[in-house]
C-alpha cells in the first residue's frame, strides 16, 4: 500500500466564511450584508439552503462526485482577530501560549525519527510557515521547481560541481565540532542532498492538465510533480492570498477564489490521471472567517470559519454545523465556533498520516 500525503492550502489573510459557502436563505445575512454578500441569483447551489461562491464550479464539480468535505464552524476557544496570532495557533495548535514546533514538523519527526528523509515535506514558498517547524524537521522550501537548485545558473557545468563539492566537504568536515556547527552543517548538507533529489522531478513528469499562469497553480503544479516523482515526500504545503478583504470585498474574493479553486480541481485532476489520487488528502484551511456584518465595502476580521478536505477518499459532505447568525448566538460580533480545528489535525494525524497526535 502506498503511503498516504497530505496537501496544504493554506487561504492566508482570512477568508470569508459567508461569502463562500453562502447561507443565501437566511434573511439575516441578508440583513448583516446589505453591500458585501453574493445575492441569491449568483449563488452555486448545494442544497440545505447553502450554496458555493460562483467562481467555486470546479469545487462543485468535485462536490458533486463525493470528493469534498466541507467542514463548518471551525475556530477555537477565545478566539483572536490578529492574522499573526492566528495563524500562530493554527501552525502550532496551541491556542493559549506560544508552541514552539508545528504540527506538521512535529509529524515529520515522528514519520522519519533519523531525519534521514530530506524531501519529507516540501514547501511552495520562501518563507517557511511555522507549522512545519519542529527541531531536526527537514523541509525543503522551493518557488519554482524549472530552476531550483544551488547554484543552477552554471548549468551543469564543471565549475558548479566542483563548487558543489567543495561545499559537501565544507559541511561534512564541521560534523562533530559543537551542536551550533553540527546543527549548521547538517543543515547545509540536508539542503544539498534536497536540492539534488528535486532536481529531478521535472525531468519525468507528463501531464495533459493545462494548468493556469497565476503562483497558485504553479504551487499546485510542482506539488504535483514532486508526489508523482515518488521521491517520498509526504507533505506539500502551499499558501495563497491575501484574503484580507477589507475593502472591495466582493470582487477580491472572488478573483483569489478562482484561483485557488481552479488549482486546486487542477491538481486534483493531475494526480487522478496519474492514478495516484486515492493517496493523496487536500486541506484548505485559513486563520478565521470575517465578522457578520459587512463594513460597507469589505469585511473585518472576524472567528468561526470554514475548512475543506478534498481527494478522492474524502467521504464528501457537509460536518458540524452551520453557526447561528442570530445576534444572540453571535461572539462580539462574530461566528460563534462549533468544531475545534485541532479535532482535524486529530483526524488527519492518527487515521491519514497514521502517527501520534501529539500536543
Amino acid at each position: 500500500m502506498a503511503e498516504k500525503k497530505i496537501v496544504v492550502v493554506q487561504l492566508s489573510g482570512g477568508n470569508d466564511y459567508l461569502n463562500c459557502i453562502i447561507p443565501y436563505n437566511d434573511p439575516q445575512y441578508v440583513d448583516n450584508r446589505p453591500n458585501v454578500r453574493i445575492t441569491e441569483d449568483r449563488v452555486i447551489d448545494i442544497g440545505d439552503g447553502l450554496g458555493m461562491n460562483p467562481v467555486m464550479a470546479p469545487i462543485k464539480e468535485l462536490w458533486d462526485q463525493g470528493n469534498v468535505a466541507i467542514i463548518h464552524g471551525v475556530g477555537y476557544p477565545v478566539p483572536n482577530r490578529s492574522h499573526f496570532r492566528s495563524m500562530d495557533i493554527w501552525h502550532t495548535a496551541e491556542p493559549t501560549k506560544v508552541g514552539n514546533e508545528g504540527w506538521l514538523g512535529n509529524a515529520i519527526n515522528q514519520m522519519y525519527p533519523k531525519h534521514d528523509n530530506v524531501v519529507a515535506a516540501v514547501n511552495f514558498s520562501s518563507a517557511l510557515p511555522r507549522a512545519l517547524v519542529a527541531h531536526g524537521a527537514p523541509v525543503a522550501s522551493v518557488t519554482d521547481l524549472d530552476t531550483y537548485g544551488l547554484m543552477s545558473h552554471m548549468g551543469e557545468s564543471q565549475q558548479r560541481n566542483d563548487a558543489l563539492q567543495a561545499f559537501k566537504d565544507m559541511y561534512a568536515q564541521a560534523i562533530g565540532s559543537g551542536p551550533v556547527m553540527d546543527y549548521l552543517s547538517q543543515t547545509g548538507l540536508d539542503a544539498l542532498r534536497g536540492a539534488e533529489i528535486l532536481g529531478t522531478v521535472t525531468e519525468n513528469y507528463s501531464s495533459n492538465v493545462e494548468y493556469a499562469s497565476n503562483g497558485f497553480a504553479k504551487a499546485m503544479k510542482g506539488a504535483a510533480q514532486v508526489l508523482q516523482a515518488d521521491i517520498g515526500t509526504r507533505i506539500c504545503y502551499t499558501q495563497h492570498g491575501s484574503y484580507d478583504a477589507h475593502t472591495n470585498g466582493i470582487a477580491l474574493q472572488e478573483g483569489l477564489l478562482t484561483d485557488a479553486c481552479g488549482g486546486i480541481y487542477d491538481f486534483y485532476q493531475d494526480m487522478k490521471q496519474a492514478n495516484k489520487g486515492d493517496d493523496v488528502l487536500m486541506f484548505v484551511f485559513t486563520e478565521f472567517g470575517r465578522r457578520v456584518r459587512d463594513n460597507g465595502n469589505g469585511t473585518d476580521h472576524g472567528s468561526g470559519g470554514v475548512a475543506f478536505m478534498i481527494g478522492d477518499a474524502v467521504e464528501g459532505g457537509h460536518y458540524s454545523e452551520y453557526p447561528s447568525l442570530n445576534a444572540e448566538d453571535l461572539i462580539e460580533g462574530d461566528l460563534a465556533f462549533n468544531l475545534d480545528f485541532r479535532s482535524l489535525y486529530t483526524e488527519i494525524l492518527e487515521d491519514w498520516l497514521e502517527i501520534e497526535a501529539k500536543p
